[in-house]
Parts: C-alpha cells; structure tokens; sequence
C-alpha cells in the first residue's frame, strides 16, 4: 500500500502531572512554531487553554496542534500533527477519541514516580489498538529519579498487559521536557541529559518509529469525526482524521450519521492546524488531521464518505460510565439572590442568571454533543436528570464549568451505576495506587480497611516511601480524598483507575461525624458561631445568609444537631466586668465544589450557584425531617 512520507500522527499520553504539556510546549518552540519576537511572550503550558485548566494544572480536553521539522539531512519538512491527551482517567473519553486520531503513541512516564494508574490506563487503550509505542522517560533532572527501575517497571507494565513481542520492543528516549533536552543515552540519575542541547533526538524517533499513514490509492472518501468545536463566525466545526480519498473545499459530501441515515452536505470551510492556529486550505489528504465547517448537527464518531459510494466508519466506542449524581434547578430560599443572599444589593450582578429546568436542561445537552464519555438520563422529576460520567471530578468539572457560565443548580451526592450479572448486583471497583512516608502506612490501610478495600501489592523503595495498591469499591473512593490527606498530613499521593465490575461489597460508612444544622433563617452572627464552635466544625462566616435547613457545619458526633447560628446577643441595662468579653472565632473551614460533594450524606445535596458553594438537607423542615426519620427507625 502507498504510505504518505511527509505527514506523521501521533498522541502523547501519561499519567496526569508526568509533563506532557510540557514536552509539547518545547517542540513547538524548537520547531519554529512561533517568531523570535513572540518566544519572550509565550505562556508555559501554552495547550492548556481552558481556564479551569490553567487554575488546575491538568488537561482536560483533548487538543491537537502541528509542527513542520525540517531533517537535518536537509529533505523536504515533515508535519508531525500531534494530539495532546488527559492524563486523568475521569476524561479517558478524551483519551480514547485522541487514539482514534493517530499511528503511534509517546508514552511519556516520570523517571522518579515510575508508571502509575493512568499510565496503565492510556498504555492499554493504546496496546488494544495495536498502536505502535514510543518511551519518554521524562524529568531526568528530578533529585529522586531512579530511571533504570522506572524502564523495568515499564517493562513489566507491558507484559502484565499482554503486549505481543513487536509492542514490547520500543525505543526510549529521556528527556527533560522543561529545558527542552532530549537524548537516546541514559543520563545518571538526576541529570539532564549531557550529550544533547535540544529535542532533536526526539524527532528523529518519531520520524523512525512512528508509521506513515497508508492508503489505498483510488480509495472513495472516508473521514472520520474525532471531535468538535465551535466558532462565532463558523458555526460548529467538525475535527476529523481523513482515512481514504480526498476532501476539498466546497466539495459535496456524504454524512452518515450515527443511525445509518445518509445525507448530502457541502463542505463550506476546511482547516488545517498549523502550530495553535487553524489555516484555511484547499484539500486535505490521507492520514491528514482537519478541521471542516457547514455541517451545523455533526457528531463525534460519525463519518463523512464519497456520495457514490459511501461507506460508514466504525463508532468511537468509550467504557461505561461507574459515578452518577443528579443536577436539578436550584430548589434553595436564596435561588436568584447572589452570593450573599441580600437580593437588592446583588440584583446588578445576576441580570444572567439561568435558574429554568429548560435552561439546563439545554446546557446538558450541549454538553452532550462533545462529551462522549457523559449520559443524561429523566428522573421522576421534571426538572432534575440523572448524570453519568466517568468519575467525580468529570462531573465536579462539568458543574464548576456550568456554575461560571451563571447557572444556579442542585446537586445530588454522587452514587455509582450499578450493573446486574447473572442475578446479582455488581458495582464498579477501582485500582487505588497509594504513595505514603512509611509512618502513614498504619493509617492508610485502617483507612482502606473502612472502605472495603483489599491490599493487592505493596513495594518499599527504601527511601522512606512505601507505595501500596488496593481494589476499592468506587463508592469507598467519595469522600476518601479529603480524610487521606487529613490522616497523612498532606503528603500522601494516590491515583484510582476503573479495574471492573465485582459484587456488591454491602453497606459503607465513610463519615463518621454528622452535620450541624441552621434551624431558622437569618444571618450568621459572631456571638452564635462564638458558641457553637465547641460543638464542630463550622463551615460559615459571620454576616453569610443561612435558611432552615442548610447546613453550617459539621458536628462531633455521629447524629445531626439543629442549631440557631443567627442569635444575637441580649442587650441590657445592667453593668457586668465581664459583658465585653471578646471569645476568638476559629476561622471556619471552606468547602470547595469537590470537597462539598464529598461531604454529602444520602439525605443531604449542594446548592450550587455563580458566587456561593452551599451544603443543606433535602427536606429543608425541621418538623418533616423528624417525621421521616422516626418513620424509619418505626
């Protein structure tokens, strides 16, 4: 079959926080994707364009961008398109679409943290695919790294994954992706490769190993829908990998949908990504990576085709979904009223605010379009659908996202999807990596031991760190964030990947503590807090709007506590030596949007609005909420 020599296509993947962003930026500078004017001003990171990403450190979305290299023996340039991917197996959809794209993939793994959960995670996907397999061992520099046992370790990686002996024979390079260093000869630990001053020898592995894309020549058209974005001016524009024929601007097309129906479209744009800009063009090739306007209802997954003889590509199929949690209208006291619940000083900041069950409704089925790893499902009530994704921080992101663009929401506490085999009720489980100083082990796996979790392998490194892995049930892992930091000091790591479905492990409890409870509404005065604060743990300043029913911290022991946070202090006539005594308020404890979810028990939700995080009961009456409970213990 013809190959195209002067196109190569490939993804970079790993764990989350291993460098790949990183990596990309220097090949893009080293490649002469931008001027000599504009280097100064380049942002580190520059992939990572989506706020929520910057203030994270992760990516979440899948982007591609190109870079031209010019062979050193002086032949024609080279287009390396290159697709930057999520290390964070909540966003595996991502992954999974940018696979789809490409002939070969970078494995980018850190040389001192060695392979982890999601590196196991992207190496599967990536061996299921027969894809070829560079090896980037990555922070060569780091005080710490140990790079012969990371190589062995990735070695193991792959047999444990069933790689057949030609994907088990790949080349490594290391590297420091922050200087832009890049060498085939082994550094010593905790060095920057010395025999090299660029990426070069990085390039040139990928020219080597990655295929170039082959065709079959006179082939009909057959592009393949791998993402999308939108334009002002454009509309909704189509990513697509082209896998035979040609597609030209201005060319009819056929557009088989994802239910086998086939229409006619005529391709009004096409693009090609050069460095971060797109550019228009005329034609675009096999093996070329493009981006098409004018079809304003195109999916992902979907196939543009040759209207004589149109033949559809496979779907992109994504694992299933293991955590839901329910987004319904905000259904609080203060809906509408900003963020401190004084309606007429904040009436000029919510002019926008969407609060309608159409409102987001519409939102989650925009989501919908370039989320393929999301499901929204009805409920029995009409303004509140249930939301599958891949774990809790996807839907943590797709709320903060929804909360910035000025919607007002419930959530739900986040529940696993449970799956029925042969009679019986499976849940999913996770593969938990732990990475403790070795006086936390004690507390790490009394912690598990509570959350059903089994010990499956334990290594020591003999540098005071022990690293433990576990088999979790995914419901044991809400909530388990938070308290393992609290119980390891901060210094703790873990990272959970999907491992499969196993029978119910039966009933957990991951909170001990319950929660104390406004019982009136009003505003939150010191003298309350400066007496309650013996009771818990509070999570509200002095002067916050509270209602009946929300809940303003967390108490010391087991059961709820109602409590009046808005008293105020009696005034009277009668002189005291100690009537002005000041009692110090503990600074309460802030909850963000993940930890407030964590937080939940099954009785209780988190209001969600543009300025304010709020936690409160479902049944916000006092009076019902003592009815339902002594119905139960009836």
């Amino acid at each position: 079959m013809p190959t195209r020599h002067d196109i190569r296509n490939v993804a970079i993947v790993a764990h989350v926080d291993h460098g790949k962003t990183t990596i990309v930026d220097a090949m893009l500078k080293q490649a002469g994707a931008f001027a000599a004017h504009q280097l100064e001003s380049v942002d580190d990171r520059v992939m990572d364009s989506n706020d929520l990403e910057r203030e994270k450190g992760i990516t979440i979305l899948a982007k591609n961008t190109a870079v031209k290299y010019h062979p050193k023996d002086g032949g024609e340039p080279i287009t390396i398109n290159i697709i930057d991917t999520p290390g964070h197996a909540d966003f595996g959809g991502e992954v999974e679409r940018g696979l789809s794209m490409v002939d070969a993939v970078v494995l980018l793994v850190d040389a001192s943290e060695g392979p982890l959960p999601q590196t196991r995670f992207v190496l599967r996907k990536a061996l299921q695919q027969r894809k070829p397999v560079i090896l980037c061992i990555n922070k060569t520099d780091r005080p710490d790294s140990r790079i012969d046992e990371v190589v062995n370790e990735t070695y193991d990686l792959f047999l444990d994954l069933d790689a057949d002996e030609d994907q088990i024979e790949f080349p490594i390079v290391y590297a420091c992706g922050r200087d832009g260093i890049a060498s085939l000869t082994k550094p010593e630990d905790g060095t920057v490769p010395a025999d090299s001053t660029n990426l070069e020898p990085f390039f040139s592995t990928i020219l080597e190993h990655v295929p170039a894309p082959a065709y079959e020549e006179d082939a009909p058209l057959q592009a393949h829908v791998t993402n999308l974005d939108a334009d002002n001016f454009l509309g909704r524009i189509a990513l697509l990998r082209v896998e035979q024929g040609e597609l030209r601007k201005g060319q009819t097309v056929a557009w088989i949908k994802r239910d086998g129906s086939i229409s006619s479209v005529r391709i009004t744009e096409l693009m090609m990504t050069e460095a971060l800009t797109r550019k228009p063009a005329e034609v675009a090739g096999p093996g070329d990576i493009c981006a098409v306007a004018g079809i304003p209802d195109i999916m992902i997954g979907e196939t543009l085709a040759d209207p004589e003889n149109p033949v559809a590509l496979p779907l992109i199929t994504v694992d299933e979904p293991a955590i839901s949690m329910t987004i319904g209208t905000n259904t609080s006291p203060l809906v509408g009223r900003g963020g401190t619940g004084k309606g007429a000083d904040a009436k000029s900041a919510v002019k926008d605010r969407k609060v309608t069950a159409r409102q987001v409704k519409d939102r989650l089925d925009r989501e919908l379009v370039g989320n393929v790893s999301l499901r929204v499902l009805d409920t029995e009530r009409p303004d509140a659908w249930e939301v599958q994704g891949r774990g809790e921080l996807a839907l943590a992101i797709l709320v903060e996202q929804m909360r910035r663009e000025g919607f007002e929401m419930t959530i739900g506490k986040p529940q696993v999807v449970t799956k029925e085999v042969d009679g019986k009720v499976h849940e999913p489980v996770e593969r938990l990596t732990v990475d403790v100083p070795e006086e936390h082990m004690g507390a790490v796996t009394q912690l598990m031991g509570t959350r059903k979790g089994r010990m499956d392998n334990m290594s020591n490194h003999g540098s005071g760190w022990v690293r433990m892995e576990f088999v979790v049930p995914s419901r044991g892992l809400i909530g388990f964030r938070t308290e393992f930091l609290t119980n390891t000091r901060g210094t703790g790591i873990a990272h959970s990947i999907h491992e499969g479905h196993e029978p119910w492990f039966g009933e957990l409890k991951t909170r001990n503590n319950g929660s104390l409870v406004a019982d009136r509404s009003g505003a939150v005065t010191a003298f309350a807090m400066t007496n309650l604060q013996e009771r818990g743990v509070l999570f509200t300043d002095p002067g916050t709007e509270v209602y009946e029913g929300m809940i303003v911290g967390e108490n010391s022991r087991a059961d709820d506590m109602d409590v009046n946070i808005t008293k105020e202090k009696k005034l009277t006539n009668m002189r005291s030596s100690s009537a002005d005594s000041f009692e110090a308020i503990v600074p309460p404890r802030k909850l963000s949007l993940e930890q407030s979810l964590e937080f939940c028990r099954d009785d209780e939700c988190v209001e969600v609005t543009p300025e304010a995080v709020r936690i409160r009961k479902v049944v916000l009456d006092q009076k019902e909420r003592g009815r339902t409970a002594s119905r139960a213990k009836r």
